[in-house]
This record gives structure tokens, sequence and C-alpha cells, in this order.
């Protein structure tokens, strides 16, 4: 029994051994790989190790349990033996002595051992399955332990590729970084230069800005004193004339005159721009002379008159053109109601913004996104090219004309207004100060000043003599249109309404709000009624004696395309005409209200503007293509 005992010691004492040799194992059998295998073999090694020393710390325990119980196991052997030798001793000794009261005692020791001993026995057996259990819970501890290791093992490979990648990445970064830093130092060094360049013609613009004012002023010295020899010169000739006309005059006197009591003298006026404005073309004074005209020679007087007076005009007025030569027309007798397109031409590269004829009706101007403003002579129903204003930054949106048909005015989007003269197509004054598109400039009735108006929600007041603004005034809402009265500017904005200012004063008068935002206004001849139009396509006539709405035009078809389109009265007031968006050009009778007549098919694109002509015999029309057509009833 003792030896079977200790053969299952032995056998235990292998197991031990086997275990505790089996991480030693692996870690040989890791380090008998190849040298060159994997770089990561020592790190693998020293874990390995660490694994081994942890896995027997924890079997040393199990081991001294085990060996404590082959201890206590020999120990009951031992004693088991030793109780059966006893045993038989006390049989011997009871055979001999049949009865004995120590035998007894011996027995019930021995009885009392033996269940103390199976008692130690159960307890040893007990604790033998929990070790064993214990041994099959770590053996499955370290088999999940392996498991982590390779996974471990596999995300370590994947950071080092990782790794290896953004390594490459920091390279290129820092390759990327030094050519910046290189790149920003040859600026810095451009940088440098440059503002050495610009400071040295800094110095020089100073420098010139120095030189040309000086040249101004003398410019402007030697200009005034040529103006003071022409105006001694044109004082002496007057003086002349003046000696020469009452020599003239007496001689006349002293002639003898026959004259019929029956003739009358016909006199007519000259045709110069204040004769035809304050007499109609076609009148004559008729008079029966006096006693003392009878004494006159025939036509001797009047010649005389008229060569002094024509040579003054002459002497203190500009050389006029074609165009300065006209006289403006004043309410004209006749309306013709267009019904046919005369001409249809190229007005612009791209789109036309604007539109207007000259007080004679003889110029017709137009103005677009070109940047252009283009005259065109209406000879025979057709418009042939005069010339073209050029000096505008941008697109071109309005054109307006002064009173005597000598100065062009114009608003452009590159937030000024600019005016020409017509005589030498010259760009006399620039007029900038607005923040936003000047979207509309009017001449005041004394042509002396103008009033412009703004996207940037302001009216300015400007001095022609002196070219500076005189009055700014916030009008709350972007300015699309304006015109002007005698002391009265109406302006039409985004927001809708219309407003009446007092040039005198810095605030509106009145308001009148409409349905849409209002795209454009007019004045009649009488300048008593105010056309207006508006995006919600209605065209309205506002009685300014009593700023109340008269009349509402509309018309099926008829569309605004633009919060710029323009519409017109005729001269004398008794129709309107305005362009649609589907490029149809829409007449109605303000004595009826309705609808004259619609010229449809000679437009593509919207009609952005319409000007009917002073005489009444032209209507022009432009678009958002690059055509203008000239209309008549002819």
């Amino acid at each position: 029994m003792s030896t079977g005992k200790l053969s299952g010691a032995e056998h235990f004492d292998e197991l031990k051994s086997h275990v505790q040799q089996l991480p030693s194992r692996r870690t040989e059998a890791v380090m008998a790989q190849p040298r060159g295998a994997c770089t990561w073999k020592p790190h693998i090694c020293e874990q390995l190790k660490l694994r081994d020393r942890l896995q027997r710390h924890g079997f040393e325990e199990i081991v001294h349990q085990y060996n404590r119980l082959l201890e206590k196991s020999e120990l009951r052997a031992v004693l088991s033996e030793r109780y059966q030798a006893d045993k038989y001793e006390v049989a011997r000794g009871h055979e001999a002595t049949a009865a004995g009261s120590d035998a007894l005692a011996l027995q019930q020791e021995m009885a009392d051992m033996r269940i103390r001993h199976q008692e130690e026995l159960t307890e040893l057996h007990k604790k033998r399955g929990e070790l064993a259990q214990t041994v099959i819970e770590l053996n499955n501890s370290i088999q999940q332990k392996d498991k982590e290791i390779q996974s471990n093992e596999a995300k370590m490979q994947e950071y080092q590729r990782q790794m290896a990648d953004l390594e490459g990445d920091r390279r290129d970064l820092n390759n990327r970084l030094q050519d910046l830093e290189r790149a920003n130092q040859t600026l810095k060094d451009e940088y440098d230069a440059l503002q050495i360049t610009f400071s040295a013609l800094e110095e020089k613009l100073r420098k010139t800005t120095e030189d040309n004012q000086e040249l101004v002023s003398r410019w402007m010295a030697e200009k005034a004193q040529e103006a003071n020899r022409l105006n001694a010169e044109n004082e002496k000739d007057s003086r002349r004339r003046q000696a020469k006309l009452q020599k003239d005059l007496a001689d006349a006197a002293k002639e003898p005159l026959p004259v019929d009591p029956d003739d009358d003298i016909e006199v007519l006026p000259e045709d110069s721009g204040k004769t035809g404005a304050e007499q109609p073309h076609g009148r004559a004074l008729g008079r029966t002379p006096s006693k003392k005209s009878s004494q006159l020679p025939p036509g001797g007087l009047l010649d005389s008159i008229s060569n002094i007076f024509g040579r003054r005009r002459g002497a203190n007025s500009l050389s006029a053109s074609p165009e300065n030569s006209e006289a403006p027309s004043g309410a004209c007798v006749e309306v013709r109601v267009p019904s046919t397109a005369l001409h249809v031409f190229e007005a612009h590269d791209g789109e036309v913004n604007a539109v207007r004829f000259s007080p004679g009706s003889r110029v017709l101007a137009t103005g677009g996104m070109d940047r252009r403003v283009k005259l065109w002579e209406v000879v025979s129903g057709r418009c042939e090219p005069k010339g073209a204003l050029t000096g505008s930054n941008a697109g071109i949106t309005s054109i307006e004309f002064d009173s005597a048909g000598s100065y062009l005015l114009a608003a452009s989007n590159d937030f000024a207004s600019r005016i020409w003269t017509l005589e030498d197509y010259r760009l006399r004054h620039t007029l900038t100060g607005h923040s936003g598109k000047v979207l509309s400039a009017r001449f005041l009735l004394d042509n002396a000043r103008i009033v412009s108006g703004s996207y940037d929600r302001t009216l300015k007041l400007w001095d022609l003599r002196s070219k500076v603004c005189m009055k700014t005034v916030f009008t709350g809402s972007s300015c699309n249109d304006i015109v002007c009265t005698e002391q009265c500017v109406m302006s039409g904005h985004f927001d809708k309404k219309v407003r009446f200012w007092d040039i005198r004063a810095e605030s509106s008068v009145q308001e009148l709000e409409l349905q849409g935002r209002v795209t454009s206004l007019d004045l009649n001849h009488e300048r008593t009624e105010l056309l207006t139009c508006s995006r919600d396509d209605l065209l309205k006539i506002v009685d300014l004696r009593t700023n109340a709405v008269r009349q509402t035009l509309s018309a099926d078809g008829f569309k605004c395309g633009a919060d710029w389109t323009r519409v017109t009265f005729s001269p004398d007031g008794n129709f309107v005409a305005g362009g649609s968006a589907d490029g149809a050009l829409y007449i109605w009778n303000v004595l009826t209200g309705k609808v004259d007549r619609t010229l449809e098919r000679n437009h593509n694109s919207a009609i952005n503007a319409v000007s009917w002509s002073p005489s009444g015999v032209y209507v022009s029309s432009v678009e958002k293509g690059s055509k203008a057509i000239l209309w008549s009833d002819m």
C-alpha cells in the first residue's frame, strides 16, 4: 500500500514538473526560432518570461497544498500500519488474558482514531477535488491569455504599420513646411522690395501732384488773363457797334422814306433758342408805320439791327453745333401715335438701359451696359450714328438733356454721375460721392444744379458752378427714379413709396404709397401730373395739385420687366407709352384710360425704357438685348 501511494506521489510530481516546465518550453521554442524571423523577438521573450513567472507563482500554492496532502496520506498509511500491528498485539493479548479493562480502553481509543482519520481523509479528498477544479480553471485562463497575446501581437503589427505610415506623412509635411518657409521668405523679400518701390513711387507721385497743381494754377491764371483780354476786346467791339449803330440810325433818320399807308412791315423773330421758346414758329408781328418811321430807308435799318445782334449772339455764346442751334420744342401741336417700326438697329454691345430725345427731337441718346452713351441723329425716319460719349466705368442707368440741348447728364453703376458737352463730346464733370449705384440723375430747371438718386438710399443735390455736393438727404430706401419741378423733387423708391421733397429742406414734404416697387416717374408738359410705374404691373397718374391718384392704367399681358423699367408721357400728356417684359410696346389713351394700341413682334426681350420725342413725331424703345427701335405712324 505504501508503494502504491508513493507511485501516485511520483506521478503527481511528474505532472507538476511538466506544468512548471510548459511555459519554459514555450519560451525555449520561441527563442529557438531563427534570429531574423521577426524584429520583435526580444520583446516577446521578455513577455513570455514574465508570464512564466506569473503562472509559476499561481501553481506554487497548488503544489504546496498537494505536497501537504501527500504528507498527510503517508502519515495516515504509517499510522494505519501501526494501528494494525497494535490490533494484532491487542488481539493476542486478549486471547492471552480473557478480560481486561485496558484492552477495552485501547479498542475505544483505536475506534476514535479511526473515525478521526476517516474525517481527515474525507477532507483531503474534498481539497483534492477543489485543487483539480482550480487546475482546470487555470488551464482555461492560460488558453484565454494565449488568445489575448495573439490578438495583441496582431494589433501591435497593425500599429507598427500605422506608425510607419505616419512617419512617412510626418516627413512629407516637414518637407512641405520647409518649402513654405522658403516661399514665405521669398515673398517677404519681394514685399520689402515692393514696399521700397512703392515709397519711391509715392514720393514721385507727391512731387508730380505738386507740379501738376502748380501747372494748373499757372494755367488758370493764364486763362483768367486771356478771359480778361477777350472781355476787353468784346467791350471795345461792343462800343464800336454801338457807335456805328447810332451813326446808322442818325443817317437813316435824315433820309426821306416814301411809304404806302396800306403796306405793313412784317418782322419775323430770330431763329434762336430764346425766341423759339418765347414765340411759336410762324407768328408775325404786323403794324402800320408811324410818321417818323416813314422816313427810314427800306430794309437798311432792319438789316443793320439784325446783323449787329447776330454778331453779338455769336460773340457771347458757345460755337453752337447743330444740336445747340436747334430750338427746344414747347408743347407740340399734334402727337402722332406710333404704329410702325421705322428703324430697328443695334444700339450697344449688350443690354440697353436708357433712351432720351434731345429737346429739339433731332438727336436720340441711348445708354447701355457697355459703359457708353451713344448719340444718333434722327433723319427721315432713321437713326444715323453721330458719336459716342465715353468716360464711365460701368453701365449707364439713366440719361437726361438740359433744356437747351447743350449738355447731357448720365448716371451709372460706378457710383457716379457725369456731364458731357454735346458740342465737342467732352466729359466736363464727374460727380462722385454716392456709396452705391446711381440709378437716376436729373437737371433742375435752372440747369445749374442736378439731383441724383442712388441705391445707397440717398439723394444728393449738386451745384455745377462749384462742382460740389450742396446737400445729402437720407431717404430710407433705394431710389429708382427722380423727376423735378422748380422747387420740388419727386423720387420713386424700392419700398413702394413716392416721396416729395422741398429742395430747401432736408425732409420729405409728403409720401404716396403704391402697391409695388416704383420703377419709373415722369411729368407731363405742364408739370401738373405725375406718371408712375411699379412692379405690380400698374401705371398710375397722380394729380400734383391734390397729390392723389387720378387714374390707373393696366393691360392684359403688360408686365413690368425690371426695377428700372421706364415709361413716358406723350408731349401733350394725352398718351402714355410703356414697354412690357414680353417685348411689346403698349400705348394708353389717358382720356379713356384704355390701351390705344399694342406694338408687338419687334423686340426679342423685355423693354427697359421708352422715350417720346418732344415734337410728338417719334417714339423710341430699348430692350435688355442690344436693340433699339424708332417708331412712328408713317
